[in-house]
């Protein structure tokens, strides 16, 4: 099989190499194809690509190109992990929402919003191409965040697609760890939105262990999420790290503007200077360990998953990015969700979903509330035009003003005109 990466000069590249060379048994590969219009880049992460999976005695044909219809022609799976802008646009989704008290983060709250307007457009363009070129059974894999609003346009411009996160494998791993057993022992009832998820359950050979998690390891989950433990056990349920951002907003403010402090952005970009040197050592043959810094955590292991699943019909459970069908009830059919599905050759099947339990007030509230903005940003996304820009901006419950939504609005337009052709 032919696997094409859009985006293929992310610096995350090895990490997908690795996973790949790993679990070669389970999702075999003949072709890795890494389209991406930055020669620098694409050079150092082709060059380590080949040099691991010679290490790994793996016979796959790594190839190069930033001709995005060489790059998916004939491929079975298209997988999505660009940055439109790249870092120093991250870092201006970190930064221009504090002019109104808002905190930045670059898929939460007028930061991710700005990621969506900039993001949707070239996707969708890009995977119309792989509509036309790539096999005609040819999945289409969206690691590329905001994962629930471009999932969403994927879906409803009818391409065969699923969007994937690393939260939900991130926990099955560490509550794994937390209680003795492997991994793949665990099932999570995860439910929400991407970026907005809860764990409601943690089921170990049927029986649920997250009363015990949160008993024995309360301190140590709630450290890692950043909240209080006595919310998780009022809520009985383990919030995603994301959540802070809603549940904390004013702490993480604070904290982003205070003196001295450093975007993610920046920490990335630095990082990425020690992770691309590295790349370009003829000597490196595995991925180095600085790349554990970069994020993403187990995102190899969770893309190759999905894909053996899909290629060969396992019909496992896994947490993916779909269409709600009714799973979440107070949400549209066609909006998306991230929930346990059940992966096979058909795609994701949610019939059998825990996420289908009754979801709480609290999180129903919320979820509802971002699902709200979600579908307005898809819409200003495609169709462009600043009002429609000030009306999602003003229905995100970080922002809920008019005066804010609409300066927030000024401000995303001044710093991404570049992107958007509509805007300028």
């Amino acid at each position: 099989m032919k696997l094409t990466v859009i985006g293929g000069g992310s610096s995350y590249t090895p990490e997908l190499v690795d996973g790949f060379a790993r679990l070669r048994q389970v999702f075999p590969l003949d072709e890795l194809c890494l389209l991406d219009p930055d020669a620098w880049r694409l050079e150092r992460t082709s060059g380590v690509s080949r040099r691991m999976f010679r290490h790994d005695d793996y016979q796959v044909r790594v190839t190069t190109t930033n001709n995005p219809v060489a790059a998916v022609d004939g491929a079975g799976v298209v997988l999505f992990q660009l940055r439109v802008g790249k870092q120093p646009a991250r870092q201006t989704d970190e930064l221009f929402p504090h002019c109104c008290g808002v905190l930045g983060q670059e898929t939460t709250g007028p930061g991710g919003f700005a990621k969506a307007l900039r993001t949707v457009p070239v996707v969708l363009e890009l995977a119309e191409l792989a509509r036309r070129y790539a096999l005609p059974d040819a999945w289409i894999i969206d690691f590329t965040n905001p994962v629930g609003i471009v999932t969403r346009a994927l879906l409803q411009e009818g391409f065969r697609a699923i969007g994937l996160c690393n939260v939900a494998i991130g926990f099955r791993r560490h509550f794994a760890d937390l209680l003795g057993v492997g991994w793949d022992q665990v099932e999570l009832d995860h439910v929400g939105l991407n970026h907005l998820t809860w764990e409601r359950g943690v089921h170990v050979n049927g029986l649920d262990r997250l009363g015990d998690l949160l008993r024995d390891f309360g301190d140590e989950i709630a450290e890692d999420v950043e909240l209080p433990r006595w919310l998780l056990e009022a809520q009985q349920a383990v919030p995603s790290y994301y959540l802070k951002y809603f549940y904390a907003h004013d702490q993480v403010f604070r904290k982003q503007t205070a003196p001295g402090a450093v975007t993610r952005a920046e920490e990335v970009m630095d990082l990425e200077k020690t992770l691309f040197a590295k790349y370009a050592d003829p000597t490196l043959e595995t991925k180095p360990p600085e790349l554990a810094e970069r994020g993403g955590a187990f995102y190899s292991d969770a893309a190759v998953d999905l894909l053996a699943s899909l290629t060969s019909d396992r019909g496992d459970m896994q947490a993916v990015n779909v269409r709600n069908d009714g799973v979440l009830s107070f949400l549209p059919d066609d909006h998306v969700i991230e929930v346990p599905a059940r992966i096979g050759a058909a795609g994701a099947d949610t019939a059998d979903s825990p996420a289908r339990h009754p979801v709480s007030d609290d999180a129903r509230g919320l979820i509802a509330h971002v699902a709200s903005y979600e579908r307005l940003a898809l819409e200003a996304a495609i169709k462009g035009g600043r009002q429609r820009v000030v009306a999602a901006m003003l229905a995100h419950p970080l922002v809920g003003q008019f005066e804010k939504a609409e300066k927030l609005t000024d401000e995303l337009l001044s710093v991404n005109r570049q992107f958007l052709p509509w805007a300028a």
